[in-house]
């Protein structure tokens, strides 16, 4: 073991806080924004960013390795999803195509991984807050200058310039179902920012208020669906906290037994509920693709066709959706469909297995832990697992930028190795040098 650091001799440069925090403001800026750096740059370009920032992160992990231990860096479910992405490059029908996806998979992963390591809840928190209050702030500002000032679109934005007629809007996301999942992450870390009190009132309304807006001139059925999930996991969480210890395991299975009944109440009377957000039309169309890539998964139902990421459709499996649908899509629009297509059931176990164990961590550690910090990773990663039954948002990007880091976090507690070390130090040779040895 090292003792511990000498209070008088400054930090090294990549060690220190502020660089920490730099470079969390830098990675979460760089995956948020990556729809408008694109349209500006050039996709080569957000690339190069986000190498760049993979460099700096193998560095900051470098410089803090007396910090770190090796079996606890990353949760085994991520590892193994990531590396099965990475071995499905070899019965891909385009290896370098798939090799590329992969890449970009493997490289947000790592980005995780490093946040996950240099900033604890709270500064998670605030680095992502600080974020989405710029990023939604100068969506808000465009579509004003768009719709209202100039009265005329932004094409290589996706900006339509509609906010006057009250949306859809769309910012600088590129779509209003991606606006509306950014807007729903938004809320639950302005909130949770409020309730820690780590920005002023002011800030926190102002923030809700900004974030409110923009959810409701999306447009978005999804962000209905994503919002009222999420919320309602607050209420449960927010009960389950305030129930006693001895009765808390109890009240848990309750709780999980409600949800399956609310989940299959929810299917069964699914008509009625997509008549009222009125999104009948949008659902059929989804139906009709999921139809089809259920079929195509068929032909290689245990690994997939190989992990590309965002469709390349002028690749095998890709290319056959639109000879049974007559148009083209950019993704399956239900990221479990889209995972079991690439990569196969056992693509799909893994997924499952990384944010369903993530939930089940986070959620028990909110659960028994006093401050409120901790409910962020269990919301967001409800939010996460809600969108993902109607867009493909947690496979790339953003999406997938958070469900790797929810699960890096909630790995950190409530895991094997914890357990693990616990009863190593709680054997009659775990605390004495020959027991180490």
């Amino acid at each position: 073991m090292t003792g511990a650091p000498d209070a008088r001799r400054p930090l090294p440069p990549l060690s220190s806080p502020a660089f920490a925090r730099a470079f969390a403001l830098a990675v979460f800026a760089a995956v948020f924004a990556r729809f408008a750096i694109v349209a500006v740059a050039g996709e080569v370009t957000w690339a190069t960013i986000v190498a760049g920032l993979c460099a700096v992160g193998a560095a900051v992990l470098y410089a803090r390795r007396d910090e770190l231990e090796l079996v606890r860096l990353a949760p085994t479910t991520l590892v193994l999803l990531v590396a099965w992405a990475g071995a499905s490059v070899f019965w891909s029908p385009s290896a370098t195509q798939s090799l590329g996806g992969w890449s970009a998979f493997a490289a947000l992963a790592f980005l995780a991984v490093v946040l996950g390591h240099v900033r604890d809840a709270l500064q998670t928190v605030r680095a992502l807050g600080d974020v989405l209050r710029w990023l939604l702030g100068i969506s808000l500002a465009l579509e004003v200058l768009s719709g209202i000032l100039l009265d005329l679109p932004i094409p290589f934005l996706g900006i339509q310039g509609a906010i006057a007629e009250l949306g859809p809007v769309q910012g600088i996301f590129g779509t209003r179902n991606a606006l509306g999942f950014v807007t729903v992450i938004a809320l639950i870390t302005f909130l949770v920012e409020f309730r820690t009190q780590s920005v002023s009132v002011a800030t926190a309304i102002a923030s809700v208020v900004l974030a409110g807006i923009l959810a409701a001139l999306s447009g978005s059925p999804t962000v209905i669906v994503v919002a009222a999930a999420t919320g309602v996991a607050a209420l449960a969480l927010w009960t389950m906290r305030r129930v006693p210890a001895a009765w808390r395991g109890r009240a848990q299975a309750a709780l999980g037994f409600v949800v399956v009944v609310g989940i299959a109440g929810a299917w069964a009377f699914r008509a009625p509920l997509v008549d009222t957000l009125g999104a009948g039309a949008d659902l059929t169309l989804r139906t009709d693709l999921w139809a089809r890539l259920v079929h195509l998964s068929e032909m290689r139902p245990v690994q997939g066709f190989g992990w590309f990421g965002e469709w390349v459709n002028d690749v095998v499996p890709f290319a056959l959706v639109p000879l049974g649908l007559g148009e083209t899509h950019a993704s399956a629009l239900n990221a479990y469909l889209d995972v079991l297509l690439q990569l196969g059931a056992v693509g799909l176990l893994l997924f499952v297995a990384l944010g369903g164990l993530g939930l089940a961590r986070g959620w028990l550690v909110a659960s028994d832990r006093r401050s409120v910090v901790h409910a962020w990773a269990p919301l967001t990663l409800v939010a996460l697992l809600t969108v993902s039954m109607f867009e493909s948002f947690t496979l790339t990007g953003a999406g997938w930028l958070l469900l790797a880091l929810c699960a890096v976090r909630a790995g950190q507690s409530r895991s094997w190795r914890e357990r693990l070390e616990q009863r190593m130090a709680s054997s009659p040779t775990g605390g004495s040098e020959e027991g180490r040895l």
